[in-house]
């Protein structure tokens, strides 16, 4: 037989994930001129886009446009897309075993971490990222329930996930019009109770983890506040030392929340309060087992011997009235059966991209992942694409050198007709280019840029496949 990577004898790779991480992953394979390429990639849901679908804020239009370069690779004749197939359901990791070269996990991370305080487990007390897939219009999450009569909202976390939470349960039904949120979150958001959103950091301005560009939107939403407490807002030494090294966007933050200090409350229907330096300790409870409270404890910053600001307690305690909790601490992959994980850091166990085996360390064939679920929740959309051509250049350079699996069925037509049999309803691209137009035009009737499926069940009857 030929060389793998021939004309006659393409490399044959699975992606597992149709997020960012897995897009631009092909995107590097199929680049590579000397190497012929064909792409298989597998997503549970029926729709592509990961998290650019389900968990970028529905109000950042504009972010979700990198979704149009993913569209013309998903185009190419070396591409194809599997969707509704859900590995360790339908196939295997021993199926893509015997029918690639090369695999990759592109899968994210994909649920919270845990905030270990007394009554975080009461009623009303929420993970972030179940609301952000609720909102979403995830087909998991469409059917949770958030008590949105509270009037008054905590969001624990200061990074962008918590700020898209916190602007979201702000915003106005004009605001919410011009967004592809959920049509059943439009309307139970459009009808909240909420008058006040409570935002809590544990550490200072300075060390805020949000970008300026979503710090700046706080202060532009038309029915509400966002205000910081002037004593929060102002730095303390050791922060106002670091601004000297520190990079522009953290400095803008610093500006952006200072104004927002200065500019002070203007009468708008919400409220947003972003706090510094304060750690919930405890959520406090009813005898129905919901959270009518939250106690806070005031933080100070001290410097560790490496040069990070962390916070630590002091003795100075709060406690504020709270109806409704969201947590939003970080995101953390979930292990797939059969695939080395790094319980701790809760990731894959990995080494610039190629998966490592539990003990000896070393790299297993064949082997790799992208994204979230090798390197963790860190960055943006675009920090994929640097992690992911990374990977790719590990697996052509393994490829290169012979490092490859030896699959007992290797042909395109071998892992299309194991898909058929095992999941007759999976979608393909064109499946999801029809379903695309139906959204498009549900949301042109409706004003709105388009209108979500969010019941599996619904896209597989709008498309004739039950």
């Amino acid at each position: 037989m030929s060389k793998i990577g021939s004309e006659t004898n393409p490399l044959r790779v699975a992606i597992v994930g149709a997020g960012p991480a897995g897009f631009y992953t092909a995107e590097r394979l199929l680049k590579e001129k000397n190497v012929h390429t064909t792409v298989d990639m597998y997503d549970r849901l029926p729709t592509p886009f990961g998290l650019v679908r389900n968990g970028v804020a529905p109000d950042h239009q504009k972010i979700k446009s990198v979704t149009k370069v993913f569209d013309r690779l998903a185009q190419k004749p070396q591409f194809r897309f599997f969707g509704n197939v859900e590995l360790g359901t339908d196939i295997t990791v021993e199926d893509l075993r015997n029918h690639y070269h090369q695999i990759v996990y592109t899968v994210g991370a994909q649920t919270d971490r845990n905030l270990d305080i007394p009554g975080i487990d009461l009623k009303n007390s929420h993970p972030a990222t179940e609301f952000v897939a609720w909102y979403n219009g995830h087909p998991d999450f469409r059917d949770y329930e958030f008590d949105l009569s509270q009037e008054r909202v905590a969001v624990i976390g200061i990074g962008n996930v918590a700020v898209d939470v916190a602007r979201i349960l702000c915003r106005t039904r004009e605001e919410l019009m011009e967004t592809d949120i959920a049509d059943y979150a439009l309307e139970q958001l459009c009808n909240s109770n909420v008058k006040e959103v409570i935002m809590l950091g544990r550490r200072g301005p300075a060390q805020a983890a949000f970008t300026p560009t979503e710090a700046k939107e706080l202060g532009e939403m038309v029915g509400a506040d966002a205000y910081v407490l002037p004593e929060e807002a102002a730095l303390d030494p050791l922060s106002e030392a670091s601004l000297a090294d520190a990079d522009r966007a953290t400095t803008r933050n610093v500006e952006i929340i200072q104004e927002l200090s200065a500019r002070g409350l203007t009468g708008k229907p919400k409220s947003l309060t972003i706090r510094f330096l304060v750690s919930p300790t405890e959520l406090i409870g009813n005898e129905a087992g919901e959270v009518t409270a939250m106690r806070m404890v005031k933080n100070e910053l001290y410097q560790t011997d490496n040069g990070t600001m962390r916070p630590r307690e002091t003795e100075q305690f709060e406690e504020v009235p709270i109806g409704l909790v969201f947590r939003s601490i970080g995101y953390r992959g979930v292990p797939i059966s059969g695939i080395p994980f790094h319980e701790r850091w809760g990731v894959i166990l990995n080494e610039k991209g190629r998966v490592l085996d539990s003990e000896s360390k070393e790299p297993v064939l064949g082997e790799y992942t992208a994204g979230w679920i090798k390197r963790g929740p860190s960055g943006v959309i675009g920090t994929n694409k640097p992690d992911a051509v990374e990977t790719a250049e590990c697996m052509l350079a393994d490829l290169a050198e012979g490092k490859t699996l030896s699959p007992a069925h290797p042909d395109l037509e071998a892992a299309a007709n194991l898909v058929q049999s095992r999941k007759p309803t999976y979608f393909s691209y064109d499946d999801w280019l029809k379903l695309d137009e139906l959204e498009l035009a549900a949301g042109e009737n409706a004003g709105r840029p388009r209108v979500k499926f969010t019941k599996v069940d619904e896209m597989l009857k709008a498309l004739g496949k039950i």
